[in-house]
This record gives C-alpha cells, sequence and structure tokens, in this order.
C-alpha cells in the first residue's frame, strides 16, 4: 500500500523553432488502479517527420499501457512500447522527405515502485525530496567523449556535435537499444522530471531539483519555462517536459475519521 499520492503536470513551448516536434503525455492505466505513466518523445526530421515520429511514441505508449494489469511486467511493456514505436516509424519514413526518428523517455509509477526506460537524449531527472538523486544517460557522441574523458560535462553541453544521437527509435540500420531505471522505495516528497532536451541543456542538476521541489508542478512548469526561453536567447529548441511528484496524502480530520467508523460500527 503507497503512501502517497501521485502530483503530475506537463509544460511545452515551441521555442523559435517553426514547428512543434516535442510530445508530451501523462496517462491512468484504465485496468491497473494506482499506476500512472508520463511518456516525453523529441522528434527530429524534415516535412513534419519529426512530429510524426514523436505521436506514434505517445500512440504506442498509450495503446500498451491502455492494456496493461496488475502483475504485468511493467519493464516489458515499456520495451513493447519501444519496439512497436520503432517499427511504425520506420514504415512512416517511406512517405517522409527525410528519415524521421525520435527519442523517448518514458516513467510508470506503481502503488509500489517507480520503472522508467529511455532511447536518445530526452533525460529523466529522480529527487529525492529537495535534492538530486540521479538522471539517465544520454545515448549521444559527446556522453561518450564524456565517458572517455575526452571532454567535461560541462563542455559537452557547448560541443559543436552535441546534437548528434547514437540510438534512436525509426533508424533504418539498428535497432534501438533501451537503457532501464528502477526505484523500488519511493516516499512523499519523491519526484521524477522527465524533459527534451530543449530544456536540461540550460539548468544544472541542482537548478533542477530546488525548482521542482519548492513547487507544484504548474508552477515549477511556468518557471522552468520562463527560465529556459531566458537563457536560451531566442535561439532555443522545443522546450517539453512532464512532472510527477509523489505527495503525502491529505489527513483527515479526527472528527471525520471517528464519524465513519461510527458509522461502520
Amino acid at each position: 500500500m503507497s503512501h502517497y499520492k501521485i502530483e503530475a503536470g506537463t509544460g511545452q513551448h515551441i521555442g523559435d523553432r517553426k514547428e512543434q516536434q516535442d510530445r508530451v503525455a501523462l496517462f491512468a492505466a484504465p485496468n491497473a488502479p494506482g499506476h500512472m505513466m508520463a511518456v516525453v518523445a523529441d522528434g527530429m526530421g524534415g516535412k513534419s517527420g519529426g512530429a510524426i515520429a514523436a505521436e506514434q511514441v505517445i500512440r504506442s505508449s498509450k495503446l500498451l499501457f491502455d492494456e496493461f494489469f496488475p502483475g504485468n511486467d511493467i519493464k516489458a511493456m515499456l520495451e513493447a512500447v519501444v519496439n512497436e514505436a520503432h517499427t511504425i516509424i520506420k514504415l512512416s519514413a517511406v512517405s517522409s522527405e527525410k528519415e524521421p526518428h525520435s527519442t523517448l523517455t518514458a516513467l510508470v509509477v506503481s502503488p509500489t515502485k517507480a520503472v522508467w526506460a529511455h532511447v536518445g537524449d530526452s533525460r529523466l531527472y529522480r529527487f529525492s525530496g529537495p535534492n538530486f538523486a540521479e538522471r539517465t544517460k544520454d545515448h549521444s557522441y559527446v556522453e561518450r567523449l564524456v565517458d572517455e574523458g575526452m571532454i567535461t560535462p560541462e563542455e559537452a553541453k557547448n560541443h559543436k556535435m552535441s546534437n548528434v544521437l547514437v540510438n534512436v527509435l525509426g533508424s533504418k540500420n539498428a535497432l534501438p537499444y533501451v537503457s532501464y531505471g528502477e526505484r523500488e522505495e519511493l516516499a512523499a516528497g519523491d519526484s521524477f522530471l522527465l524533459c527534451t532536451d530543449g530544456l536540461w541543456h540550460y539548468f544544472d542538476d541542482i537548478e533542477l531539483s530546488v525548482a521542482v521541489g519548492a513547487s507544484p508542478p504548474r508552477q515549477a512548469s511556468e518557471l522552468l519555462i520562463r527560465k529556459a526561453r531566458e537563457r536560451a536567447h531566442s535561439m532555443g529548441d522545443n522546450v517539453s517536459f512532464a512532472i510527477v511528484k509523489l505527495v503525502a496524502p491529505p489527513v483527515e480530520p479526527k472528527s471525520y475519521v471517528a464519524e465513519k467508523m461510527k458509522r461502520a460500527v
């Protein structure tokens, strides 16, 4: 039995691009009470190919989460989402000018644990109370350079190849690989942020933990979009993100509880 309720919200801004090619969504599971899903996808490809690819990630996520039941394997469901979205995006490339691709970052929160998966460089951050706990590792060329000690994380942010991905959905030449994460000891005060690079590029980990931890999702969203826009200096990418916060359930007044017990007797 979980001792928290879920508060969640999304934020989006077109940035300084001509088209919004990101997608973000929150879903409840019709067959699994107490389960929710957050998904972020960053589409790439000309002639609206990127938007179509990201939309397919959202569609596959909803379809498979609609079929999810308590006791089903969350990781297996997320893997199925990746495989289905990848296959359909690849097929859609036939009718588009440029090969469409998309990232995927998805989180499922259940009454007992959180499980997440990602492909590409859209990130998931986990915060424990107000503190940064962990984040996903980008499937990008510069992240590999950081891992190899060739450049620092700060240098990676402004590297000329910072937008080169080594793993995406929709690639004709390679099956996407999926990175997973899991957290079993969830508590009120924990929170998650899923976001495209149009957001995380402009913040460090501590700034994000403060923004998400200090406010309800809606106020945090407004603050993050405002700051990202200021820091982009009119050259910003699409911004998309989802915030999922675990909060303590409201305490029922003693008189109300006593009245309920009396009626039960």
